[in-house]
């Protein structure tokens, strides 16, 4: 084993690694500008990672939808649109990571969009990754300004 691997975790690791999460916390004074009154959930990056993995083949969802998702299953407010939006980014490198090594399975994170439908240029591979993913299971890309968004991605979202 290297002095590499020993000291950085990997993808998977990460992942796997809840750190007491999920947690529900009341949104504070200073986030109910941007959030408004309630709770926010702050999920465990599985949670988030076992959402994506059940948007089936031609389907998609956004990360406003896995929010509501886990909001709803923790009865709070809100999901935290930061760690879960970390949280996707640790299951796509974790999911390029499991396939390197012959693992099937691997989570569809290509079927992960940011709210808009745009495509999440952090995921494994970048833009150029995701539009021949997407354009594999029948999705058109189109660009806007310097954005990439699945036309017409509103018909294809899934209802998890």
């Amino acid at each position: 084993m290297s002095n590499k691997s020993k000291l950085h975790k990997s993808w998977q690791e990460k992942l796997a690694d809840d750190k007491g999460l999920p947690k529900v916390e009341k949104i504070t004074a200073k986030q109910s500008k941007r959030w408004g009154a309630g709770t926010i959930v702050i999920p465990a990056p599985k949670e988030v990672d076992e959402i994506m993995k059940k948007v089936p083949k031609g389907k998609l969802i956004i990360i406003n939808q896995i929010r509501a998702i886990l909001a709803k299953k923790h009865n709070a407010t809100i999901g935290c649109p930061i760690t879960t939006g970390i949280f996707a980014c640790i299951a796509a490198r974790a999911a390029e990571e499991a396939k390197a090594e012959g693992k099937k399975d691997a989570t569809p994170y290509w079927r992960t969009l940011k709210s808009g439908g745009e495509l999440n240029e952090k995921y494994p591979g970048g833009i150029n990754n995701l539009k021949a993913l997407l354009k594999a299971e029948g999705h058109i890309i189109i660009q806007k300004g310097k954005k990439y968004v699945v036309k017409d991605f509103e018909k294809y979202l899934v209802r998890l």
